[in-house]
């Protein structure tokens, strides 16, 4: 869940490394800090808080050097401090590293170290690791190594790795060995960037962009040697391996702010885009079917299966409860939903007839790596519903879709939710097309996909009113979300953003189950947010709301255009495209985000960086 930025070469590499970070922040946001490779050996700067707190140290204590590493931290273990920053010495200053993981045993290994006399100034796991590394570069020289030697230093660090437990991206500096970057990783994500004369290292190809357009994306237990004038991997256990060298699609645009004040609101904007994106090249009109390449399994293969697991955590679990009323209702697969953290500790029955989708929008989420890990162990074929190219997951599915939604540097998702739900509904299209689903079911599905960009773009006119919404509502502190059925999942989402980025506490449920106990809630000081557009059930959904205004409770319905029911019982009504039942969360997600937004703004808070959270959930 940090950041972590690398660079040697011929720039000048503070101002690069401070550059990267500040596109690394949405990774880790309570401290920064880098290490320069300069005359005197390697110095330190590092500061808590935000990145540009660390620039106004740099700008007052300059570092002049062409090699080094930086990093902005989501704390595991210590507290945010200038101490607890990385980067990390190890022994007497002979080694800086930055760490993005967790070491499980570091605790026991702090113990050891500590006997052999070696002092600890922080309270990171991190620490751990440079001192570690520290201790076994003396073991080598007491061998007959030499600290400037590349091969000392690379047997004390898989010396190190080697008493490791737990995830790791490590970047090393030695003091003694000149222009010269380490790299290691172990189920935490590395990028390194090859350009002409330099190479750059980072958690994720965002710094990269503008510099190269070739990267090299490490793997588990592989150790990179970065110099100016060239790069050398090493798989741990089998040897040196030849880099396999990718292109890299981003544009500077797709991570520059434009005209937006946020990262999240110019997300939202991208949404009649990125759905378009999702859906592109894969709707086949002639065939009545959605085309999804990459699954790796042949259509008498993908006939066998009689069962579907999506397994996810946050906004992507949420997306796959959309994902289980899709394929349930196209294609009559029975689906189920698991977290991803509790599924791969559980030990559920899965039969060989089962089909396994990690969905994320990082691909690099820990619990759902694991899970996924824990599947394909199990021999179960394993797919991905992935946005990152390039990252573990997609690279360790057995095939997979992207969502192709471009970067999401907002913290709180949004437009990787609506991307994902688009693909589960082809997803959905397509199986259903395989097993039951009529040719003009089909196409009709495919007439009402390729409206939705534009469905999407007519909701975003409900910013004004939803502005005026959240200038209503933004002082009460508990929120009630409800919906039912396709809508449900789209409750829980909305609550899980107004909790993430505004700290106001927020439940979701289905509307219905209001009676069975979370109705003693109601009052006046607890306003109720219906997802109530048209559809098979919504009699039900108003009784239901009629229930909360007989107890006073303040109501906001998200209602389809011209619903004058709702309007003469709502306090507010935000009007979205009438769309059919399980396209609605397509369109109704999209005010929930904004309430959310405009709501944290009111409340004073960082909505692209709110408080204990960061994007990518690289630890357990």
């Amino acid at each position: 869940m940090c950041g972590i930025v690398g660079y040697v070469g011929f720039r000048n590499v503070a101002d690069l490394l401070l550059e990267g970070l500040h596109r690394l922040e949405y990774r880790g946001y309570d401290s920064a800090g880098i290490a320069v490779l300069t005359e005197q050996g390697i110095e330190v700067r590092k500061r808590a808080g935000r990145v540009a707190e660390l620039g106004g140290l740099i700008a007052a204590q300059p570092l002049i050097g062409h090699v080094g590493i930086g990093h902005t931290r989501w704390a595991t273990h210590g507290e945010p401090n200038d101490i607890n920053s990385h980067p990390h010495f190890g022994g007497n200053q002979q080694v800086a590293i930055v760490h993005n993981g967790v070491i499980e045993n570091f605790d026991s290994l702090r113990k050891q170290l500590q006997q052999l006399g070696y002092v600890f100034r922080s309270q990171t796991d991190t620490e751990v690791a440079a001192h570690l590394i520290a201790h076994h570069l003396d073991e080598q020289i007491k061998l007959g190594g030499s600290a400037d030697d590349l091969t000392t230093c690379l047997k004390a660090v898989n010396a190190t790795l080697d008493r490791l437990k737990g995830t790791y991206g490590l970047g090393i500096l030695f003091t003694e060995l000149p222009e010269t970057i380490i790299a290691a990783r172990s189920g935490s994500p590395l990028v390194i960037g090859v350009g002409r004369d330099e190479y750059f290292l980072a958690s994720d190809a965002s710094p990269l962009i503008g510099y190269t357009k070739e990267v090299v994306y490490l793997s588990d237990h592989e150790v990179a040697v970065l110099r100016a004038d060239g790069l050398q991997i090493e798989h741990r256990h089998t040897g040196n391996i030849r880099p396999s060298i990718q292109t890299l699609q981003q544009v500077s645009a797709d991570i520059e702010l434009g005209d937006y004040e946020h990262y999240m609101l110019k997300e939202i904007y991208e949404q009649p885009q990125t759905v378009e994106n999702a859906l592109r090249g894969r709707l086949d009109m002639e065939e009545a079917t959605a085309v999804i390449g990459g699954l790796n399994l042949t259509p008498k293969e993908l006939r066998k299966i009689d069962r579907i697991v999506l397994t996810a955590c946050g906004t992507s679990w949420h997306s796959g409860l959309v994902g289980e009323h899709l394929l349930e209702e196209f294609a009559r697969l029975p689906t189920e939903v698991e977290y991803a953290s509790e599924l791969r500790y559980r030990n559920p029955p899965i039969s060989d007839r089962t089909l396994i989708f990690a969905i994320t929008q990082s691909g690099e989420t820990a619990d759902t790596l694991a899970a996924m890990k824990e599947c394909k162990r199990k021999g179960h074929p394993t797919l991905a519903i992935c946005n990152v190219v390039g990252s573990t997951i997609a690279r360790e599915a057995d095939g997979g879709i992207y969502l192709h939604a471009g970067p999401e540097i907002g913290v709180a998702s949004t437009k990787a939710f609506t991307s994902q739900v688009t693909v589960l509904t082809l997803l959905s299209l397509y199986f259903g097309r395989m097993r039951h689903m009529s040719f003009p079911a089909g196409r009709r599905i495919i007439r009402q996909l390729r409206d939705m960009p534009e469905k999407i773009q007519k909701t975003l006119e409900c910013h004004d009113k939803v502005r005026e919404v959240a200038d209503r509502y933004y002082h009460f502190n508990n929120f009630l979300y409800l919906g039912r059925l396709h809508n449900f999942p789209v409750a829980l989402e909305g609550a899980l953003k107004l909790k993430e980025i505004s700290y106001i506490h927020a439940e979701g449920y289905p509307a219905a189950e209001m009676k069975h106990g979370p109705i003693a809630l109601v009052d006046q000081q607890t306003p109720s947010v219906f997802v109530i557009p048209r559809g098979g059930i919504y009699p039900k959904v108003m009784s239901n709301m009629e229930e909360i205004k007989a107890r006073k409770g303040p109501v906001i319905a998200i209602a389809c255009e011209g619903d004058r029911d709702v309007a003469r019982v709502a306090d507010e009504v935000i009007y979205v495209p009438d769309v059919e039942d399980y396209l609605q969360p397509l369109v109704c997600a999209i005010p929930l985000q904004l309430l959310a937004y405009h709501v944290a703004l009111l409340r004073g808070c960082n909505v692209d960086r709110p408080r204990n959270l960061a994007k990518s959930v690289t630890v357990e």
